[in-house]
């Protein structure tokens, strides 16, 4: 039995204020292409469909049409809300689309929803956790100590009854302890959200989601299967990819990887102004694709982004890499001010705002301001 795995698709997300949904749409019609080339057996989608509790319309119609395309495919899918999600909003009509095969967790009430699967090597059990919180769990069961994470998941699955001696898997958005994060993910102050991954033992697979960089942490089948885009420069890095996942006789999980290529790249340059601005260095290159523009120019220039966006139109970020940024120094309160001039004052503070000291034209253009104010 084979299964396709992802998750944290954040429809309607923005990256640095550039909407991601013509790319998102993109990316899912790579995905269809992929669900159609492996036929697999099911989708598990682990969270984070939507990037806000409250979706915009061109999030819930591409999300829409996800699913009806899946669902005209006959291929069933198993899919649970994330931390991003309402759980009403996603859930709405869950009841009425089960009969075309979509089967969306519902807000957890103490028991998590499941399916049971056959083939010739016997049962799979699919076991539905949607992102759940101590404070949830606690409220459900008052005479259990439930302090933190781990202590609810316990809770949650103890309360499923898995049998061990057939095949179990389990699709869950939680943090899992020793598993690495990206910048645009949600933290949790000292990593209180985080889950020990015992707490997972008793299932074959765990198809998780809601951290940005494929993983797996503990073992190979506890895996986070990661975003099918890059949603911040610190992902630029990222190969990105969807989890295929053939179950055989119990124990026997083959896992892997189809690499999913974006509309466009997000990446990242570095130079010069005048390097990243001449035709031989981009020349070939995309040039469309989501830029962080790293300058290693001394002066900042004038007007940058827009005279950068002329050759890059999609440039999201830019910063410099100099003197200035390399060394941060501390700038204290000022020696025998009385005895410095206005221009020896200004000096003092530009060097060590800058790590370098002002050229005489800019001490030219300092003395003439210092006077024209001095002179009302």
């Amino acid at each position: 039995m084979k299964f396709i795995h992802i998750s944290d698709l954040h429809l309607g997300k923005r990256v640095n204020e550039f909407s991601m949904i013509e790319d998102q749409r993109y990316i899912l019609k790579e995905i269809l292409t992929v669900i159609k080339d492996v036929a697999p057996d099911g989708i598990l989608i682990a969270g984070d469909v939507y990037d806000r509790t409250v979706p915009s319309e061109d999030a819930m119609k591409l999300w829409d049409e996800f699913l009806v395309s899946l669902a005209g495919k006959h291929i069933p899918v198993y899919a649970i809300s994330g931390n991003h999600d309402s759980v009403i909003r996603f859930s709405d009509h869950g009841t009425l689309v089960e009969t075309t095969g979509i089967h969306l967790s519902p807000e957890y009430d103490g028991n998590a929803k499941h399916y049971t699967l056959e083939d010739e090597y016997g049962k799979l059990n699919i076991y539905m956790l949607p992102f759940i919180k101590p404070a949830i769990v606690r409220a459900l069961f008052p005479d259990e100590k439930i302090e933190d994470y781990t202590d609810a998941c316990r809770a949650a699955v103890s309360r499923m009854n898995v049998n061990k001696e057939e095949r179990n898997v389990l699709i869950a958005h939680q943090m899992i302890i020793g598993s690495a994060r990206c910048e645009s993910e949600e933290v949790s102050v000292g990593g209180l959200d985080g889950v020990d991954v015992s707490a997972f033992d008793d299932f074959d697979y765990v198809a998780l989601g809601h951290l940005h960089g494929k993983q797996s942490v503990g073992r190979e089948t506890v895996r986070y299967c990661g975003t099918p885009l890059k949603y911040s420069f610190s992902e630029k890095d990222h190969k990105k990819s969807l989890s295929i996942v053939e179950f055989k006789e119990k124990g026997e999980i083959n896992i892997e990887e189809r690499e999913l290529i974006p509309l466009h790249d997000l990446r990242e340059i570095r130079g010069t102004y005048m390097d990243l601005m001449s035709k031989k260095n981009y020349e070939g290159t995309a040039t469309d694709d989501y830029i962080h523009a790293v300058l290693t120019d001394e002066n900042d220039v004038m007007d940058a982004i827009a005279k950068l966006r002329v050759v890059y139109p999609n440039l999201m970020k830019l910063s410099y890499d100099n003197k200035r940024t390399q060394r941060q120094q501390t700038v204290t309160d000022a020696e025998n001010i009385e005895k410095k001039t206005p221009l020896e004052l200004f000096e003092e503070f530009y060097e060590k705002q800058n790590n370098q000291s002002m050229t005489d034209e800019q001490k030219k253009l300092s003395q003439e301001l210092i006077e024209s104010v001095w002179e009302g």
